[in-house]
């Protein structure tokens, strides 16, 4: 006789969602900011939810996004920023916010009780 019983809740967590739909946010709004006087702001802001979902990443198991994240948290280190403006470092922003919100839908660990 088949059970009735509703599915049992997902087993996993997605703790690297939220910081990583932050960042596309900053992403995508650092852009008309570029070389303006918050420009800093973002950058702080980015290579930091980068290093946090990196690390969430690695908690997971999931190595490979380590280094993804790791590359953006360094191009848009605040401490010793490089020189980027114009139309490549807005397609910059624009890539890695979709980094950001594929990083942030697929790195999921296993829920501990």
């Amino acid at each position: 006789m088949p059970s009735s019983a509703p599915p049992a809740p997902a087993s996993f967590q997605r703790n690297a969602f939220a910081p990583g739909i932050l960042a596309a946010i900053a992403c995508l709004a650092g852009i008309p900011l570029i070389g303006g006087e918050y420009d800093l702001a973002i950058r702080f802001i980015v290579a930091i939810l980068a290093l946090i979902v990196g690390w969430f990443a690695v908690q997971a198991r999931q190595w490979w996004w380590a280094p993804v994240m790791l590359t953006i948290a360094v191009l848009w280190n605040p401490l010793f920023p490089f020189p980027f403006t114009g139309p490549w470092w807005a397609g910059a922003h624009i890539a890695a916010a979709a980094v950001f919100l594929v990083a942030g839908a697929l790195v999921k660990s296993p829920r501990r009780a």
